[in-house]
């Protein structure tokens, strides 16, 4: 295993220092920039990691030179129960034995951080969920040797939006079509969303994932937690979709809810924001019935009527559901690939 060079030191981050938070912003951007061909990190990105809001969640660990300098970050993210996510950033450039003796610091910190999560979960076993660009060769390379296996592939697709897109349907805020309401989420008179409308969507969303890959039961505040964090997070980018045409439910609330998109802004420094798909689900019981796709046109049209130029989202490559063909008729092509690549731990080693 390669040894770290003389006076290279392992620690934390200072999220109150300015230059951690400039040097974490600079390794990310440069990680997307070499993975992808373009940058799209912010501070706010760094700080959903290091923050103190984001350390009820995460951990976090640096590799500093003799100067002092960050030459690789981790950040591992308790995702769900059994289910932890690694962020794992070596800067480009280092010399190939210095590289790879940073990241196998970061990965045997957190095999040591699924260990104590997975512990505290009461659980036998920690998957470790981290990612690479395809065509990644180097981060490739360094997780087979650590005993990642590369587990799924994921298209990110992106969808030009014009401005006569507004009209693609009556009112992105509320409108119905073949016996389905569409609706943004309730708000009270404060401004904040009706909690029995968040509780629907993460109802709907946690049915319709169940039979999906690496898909893991997360807790009503885990979810809210965890979306509210998302630097483009804005409550009026949620919809349910209701079925209004047979009659009121048993339990007498009223139109079933069958659908949910939870979207986000995705902010630009260099032209239009766009918006993107951060979920959407469709419980199985409705599906045919053009849910998704009066889902899709209403965030498209919400974006068209906001000025922006696109509407982004994730499809897993791999995936017998035939939801690519839907994005593609709709518009949609891949811009990037990305691959998921999983370890499993043993708590108990």
């Amino acid at each position: 295993m390669p040894a770290l060079p003389a006076g290279w030191e392992v620690g934390q981050p200072d999220p109150a220092d300015r230059f951690d938070l400039a040097r974490l912003t600079q390794l990310l951007r440069a990680h997307e920039r070499d993975g992808r061909g373009w940058a799209g990190a912010s501070v706010d990105d760094v700080l959903v990691e290091v923050s103190e809001a984001g350390l009820r969640t995460r951990e976090n660990v640096v590799v500093r030179d003799d100067a002092g300098v960050i030459r690789a970050w981790g950040s591992v993210h308790d995702r769900a129960g059994g289910r932890m996510l690694l962020l794992h950033v070596v800067e480009r450039g280092l010399a190939d034995g210095v590289a790879r003796a940073c990241s196998d610091l970061l990965v045997e910190w957190a095999v040591g951080q699924a260990r104590a999560v997975g512990a505290a979960r009461g659980l036998e076993v920690q998957q470790i969920d981290t990612g690479t660009y395809s065509g990644d060769e180097r981060q490739t390379a360094w997780l087979a040797a650590s005993g990642f296996t590369k587990v799924r592939t994921w298209w990110q697709m992106s969808r030009p939006v014009t401005p006569d897109e507004r009209d693609l349907v009556p009112s992105a805020d509320d409108w119905e079509g073949r016996g389905v309401r569409f609706r943004l989420v309730r708000r009270a008179g404060d401004g904040m969303p009706d909690e029995g409308d968040l509780r629907e969507v993460h109802d709907v969303l946690e049915e319709a994932f169940r039979d999906h890959f690496n898909s893991w039961e997360e807790t009503f505040e885990e979810f809210l937690h965890r979306l509210r964090e998302d630097p483009g997070h804005r409550w009026d980018h949620w919809w349910l979709a209701e079925l209004v045409d047979d009659g009121d439910r048993p339990d007498g609330m009223g139109a079933e809810p069958v659908g949910a998109l939870v979207g986000t802004v995705s902010e630009s420094a260099s032209g239009p924001d766009g918006s993107y798909v951060s979920y959407i689900g469709v419980r199985e019981a409705a599906r045919g019935r053009g849910v998704a796709k009066g889902l899709l046109r209403t965030i498209i049209a919400d974006a068209a009527g906001r000025g922006r130029d696109r509407v982004g989202l994730e499809v897993d490559a791999d995936s017998s559901t035939g939801a690519d063909g839907l994005y593609t008729s709709m518009g949609w092509t891949t811009s990037y690939v990305t691959e998921s690549w999983h370890r499993d731990v043993t708590v108990a080693d």
